[in-house]
């Protein structure tokens, strides 16, 4: 039996983690189960699946969540703060850690799990997106293995010979195709777009997911970084990546061959099936997930993506080719303009605008540590506090 800890249990990704491993309890055992500040939802997971850990970074939520669970006679031991965190990944008894606590904030227990040689299976592209190098290198010194979540890298991992750590050219592999949905402002008029309310950019066609991914997805930020994450994951060139707008979410990414083959990887948008190929490989077991009906499907539909649409792409293509801490500074600036823009503090069309300010205005470094690499983090979150509060003046 493999024990987990599952970082970030009460967000969609941890939720249909629990779901995958309720289909098999025979063979996996909740060790640890964390959140932010949602003790209602970790204290229903806490009865249901009795973990030994349980992990609020809000230090008053843990108390309340301790509180709470010894009213219910529960012996779960509940840890606070980034140690808990980085405890209920070290321990001896956990085999893999779902990282899919969204954002920066993941980082640090994220590469925790790497450098305890645990089963990494990462939701949080913003780990690789933040620290590439120095992620890759700590996975490789300490025998960890690392497998993407993400449905569109999950799907590439797939279709990828098993050798393809040499190098993409050395495997025959000419490019790698990442799909996108191109989320809900696909075909809405361009002046229209500084107008969109939150609602409308977190109502997404596909998939069920989080605020911040889905005003992400709304950008095509969430694709620009998952262009940085594949280069990381596939030791690929921003040119070997291509975005494909794909609406209808069936075809999660292709790899093109030199030898002129194609290999896709297709099924219904529903994060079960990464997650339960990521649990269960090199085997493959029943997610739950609907098997797919091609004939329903009808059709498949492409595009090339509209970077006036949708500049965040070259935001995020510019950042990885400039190097060093430019990744972890288009991150930043982007996680502090979407919260901005829940808040309704700046206009949809502002996101790119600010994040395009910081690149331009905060200093690059080399990105060799951990913390050079926070230190650029802070650094770009309050140059784009600043420039929020220019826009707003």
């Amino acid at each position: 039996m493999k024990g987990i800890t599952i970082l970030g249990s009460t967000g969609s990704i941890g939720i249909s983690t629990l779901d995958v491993i309720s289909r098999h309890s025979n063979d996996y055992s909740v060790i640890a189960l964390t959140a932010n500040t949602n003790v209602e939802a970790l204290l229903e997971q806490c009865l249901i699946y009795k973990p030994e850990f349980a992990v609020m970074v809000d230090a008053d939520s843990a108390a309340r969540l301790e509180q709470e669970l010894k009213n219910k006679a529960s012996d779960v031991k509940v840890l606070t703060g980034t140690d808990g965190l980085l405890e209920v990944v070290k321990s001896d008894n956990v085999d893999y850690v779902m990282a899919a606590i969204v954002g920066a904030a993941g980082l640090l227990p994220s590469l925790a799990a790497a450098k305890a040689g645990k089963r990494v299976l990462l939701a949080n592209k913003e780990s690789l997106v933040m620290s590439g190098k120095l992620f890759m290198d700590t996975v490789r010194d300490n025998n960890a293995e690392l497998l993407p979540i993400d449905s569109e890298h999950n799907a590439i991992f797939q279709c990828m010979p098993t050798d393809f750590n040499q190098g993409l050219n050395k495997v025959g592999i000419n490019k790698i195709l990442l799909t996108a949905s191109g989320g809900p402002f696909r075909t809405i008029s361009l002046d229209r777009l500084s107008s969109v309310t939150p609602d409308q950019a977190c109502a997404h066609p596909n998939w069920d997911m989080g605020k911040k991914i889905s005003v992400d997805s709304a950008t095509m930020m969430n694709k620009g970084l998952e262009i940085i994450e594949a280069c990381w994951l596939f030791h690929a060139d921003p040119d070997n990546i291509e975005v494909v707008i794909h609406p209808q979410s069936i075809i999660h990414s292709l790899v093109e061959y030199d030898d002129g083959s194609v290999l896709a990887q297709l099924g219904n948008p529903d994060m079960r099936t990464p997650i339960a190929y990521g649990l269960a490989w090199p085997e493959r077991i029943n997610s739950g997930v609907e098997k797919l009906d091609l004939f329903h499907v009808s059709q498949l539909n492409f595009e090339r993506p509209d970077h006036e649409r949708f500049p965040c792409l070259r935001l995020a293509r510019e950042a990885m080719n400039n190097g060093g801490t430019s990744s972890a500074i288009l991150n930043a600036a982007n996680e502090i303009a979407v919260n901005e823009f829940l808040q309704q503090r700046i206009k949809f069309t502002d996101i790119a605008k600010v994040i395009e300010t910081v690149l331009e205005n905060v200093t690059q470094t080399n990105a060799d540590s951990i913390e050079v690499i926070l230190a650029a983090d802070r650094d770009a979150r309050e140059y784009a506090m600043n420039t929020i509060k220019d826009i707003a003046a």
